[in-house]
């Protein structure tokens, strides 16, 4: 298996080594032809507008929207966005995954949070009913999710953090900041 991660801004070291961590072959994807021989791909988090721009530049948009309708992408906080068909302002989208999303949805940098989070479907990774403890850097909430969104994860409040649409993932938050590896391995769980 080789995971591609969109590599043209933001965090994608962070992943690179959570799936080197699970023994998984990977690739920075900066070009069309880096997703020829993918099974997967990572977008991660970043600046949703600025990895938009950069993916236009490079004559991504359409690759990555032709490889997400046979491939499986997980977008985690910019990626989600970036994976979204709504943002309800005009920047490049993949329009891919049925969700809404609203950037910034918590405030400014300083307004960042961690907490625990019940995910059910990390259960099948270990075997066990834990908490996913969740890392929130300016993060974006999922507003709305449309016919064949799973819902994954929500806030205590109710607001929706982490959603699934077939091969499609989208988390508001940072696994890649973590040491727990269960939304790695569940994601890898989307391709086998």
């Amino acid at each position: 298996m080789k995971i591609g991660v969109l590599a043209l801004q933001g965090d994608f070291a962070e992943h690179i080594a959570m799936l080197r961590r699970l023994g998984v072959q990977t690739a920075e994807v900066r070009l069309p032809e880096h997703l020829d021989d993918l099974d997967g791909l990572i977008i991660p988090g970043g600046e949703s507008t600025t990895i938009g721009k950069l993916a236009v530049d490079f004559g991504l948009i359409e690759p990555l929207r032709a490889f997400g309708e046979r491939h499986a992408i997980w977008g985690t906080c910019a990626g989600a966005i970036f994976l979204s068909k709504d943002v309800r302002r005009e920047q490049p989208l993949l329009g891919l995954m049925d969700i809404t999303v609203q950037r910034n949805a918590f405030g400014r940098q300083v307004d960042s949070f961690e907490i625990d989070l019940e995910v059910a479907a990390l259960k099948a990774i270990d075997g066990k009913a834990r908490p996913y403890h969740a890392v929130f850097i300016r993060a974006p909430i999922i507003e709305t999710v449309g016919d064949g969104v799973d819902v994954l994860a929500t806030l205590p409040d109710g607001r929706i953090v982490a959603a699934q649409q077939g091969k499609l993932l989208a988390t508001s938050f940072h696994p890649e900041l973590t040491n727990d590896t269960r939304f790695h391995a569940y994601f890898l769980s989307l391709i086998r």
